[in-house]
């Protein structure tokens, strides 16, 4: 059976990671800022979960929850970055620290925990990382412009990532989420920004009033999105981007044919920039 490590499992996709392969009879390090509430939840686990207090923007509570999962289980086979929060709100509205403090958990969290644990999976020449990512991360969309930059960053480092990491025998996945009934949309997950600019009324103002609607009646089960994100970890060549929901879907789906029309409307313009050199081949 395998190791898991994951980040923000006290709540919500995290949590429901953490159940899943802890059902099949994995053995589980979860964390999160505060992990007394987990073993409450997971009664039934006690031998095979461990429970360790991380903040991902430390470097050195990063560093002593990989040196206890190690410690305890002797390996890490699959490491879920699930730790995250968003912030919500016109890109000129959100202010220099809001930005900050979300890139903080989602960019360099993510990294920080990568760098602790990348050493032990190169060592195995062995391993699997999901990225928990988002659609965000696939399409801007107004009012959630920082948020998408922070997703948009997992999503070229993961890249990237993965091709140093093939030919050492470790995978990437990043896994995209659309709308999922979690309490990512909660003020404990979710920072909305007080400043209100009025010009962007239709735009950022609409979705952030249509985001507290929406709350708790999102199309996406987390209990299946959970699954799914196992499921992968088991096959023998797991995908580099794994979308989740119809509405991920579509989102997705848009994004793409927009960009391959887009791509020929210009094509011109664009095969025009070479040296002359370079043209005449």
């Amino acid at each position: 059976m395998s190791v898991w490590f994951v980040t923000g499992a006290s709540r919500g996709f995290g949590l429901e990671i953490v159940r899943e392969a802890l059902a099949r009879g994995h053995r589980v390090v979860a964390t999160a800022r505060r992990t007394d509430g987990i073993r409450a939840q997971l009664p039934e686990a006690a031998e095979n979960l461990l429970t360790v207090d991380l903040d991902v923007t430390d470097q050195a509570s990063t560093a002593a929850a990989v040196e206890a999962a190690v410690g305890r289980f002797g390996r890490l086979d699959v490491v879920v970055n699930n730790a995250g929060r968003g912030v919500l709100g016109a890109v000129e509205e959100v202010s220099d620290d809001a930005a900050r403090a979300v890139f903080d958990v989602n960019v360099f969290g993510t990294l920080n925990v990568q760098r602790a644990i990348l050493p032990v999976l190169r060592r195995q020449r062995s391993g699997h990382i999901l990225n928990i990512s988002s659609v965000a991360g696939v399409v801007g969309m107004a009012g959630w412009g920082i948020y998408n930059a922070t997703k948009f960053a997992m999503t070229g480092f993961s890249e990237a990532l993965q091709q140093e990491l093939q030919p050492l025998g470790v995978k990437l996945t990043l896994v995209e989420p659309g709308y999922f009934r979690t309490d990512f949309l909660d003020r404990s997950s979710l920072d909305t920004e007080p400043t209100v600019i009025q010009d962007y009324a239709d735009t950022a103002g609409a979705m952030r009033g249509s985001a507290t609607e929406y709350n708790h009646t999102q199309p996406g089960d987390p209990v299946k999105g959970a699954k799914a994100i196992v499921d992968i970890t088991e096959q023998a060549q797991p995908p580099l981007h794994l979308l989740l929901g119809t509405d991920s879907l579509g989102f997705a789906g848009a994004k793409l044919r927009a960009e391959l029309d887009e791509l020929a409307v210009w094509r011109e313009v664009s095969a025009s920039t070479d040296h002359d050199d370079v043209a005449a081949h």
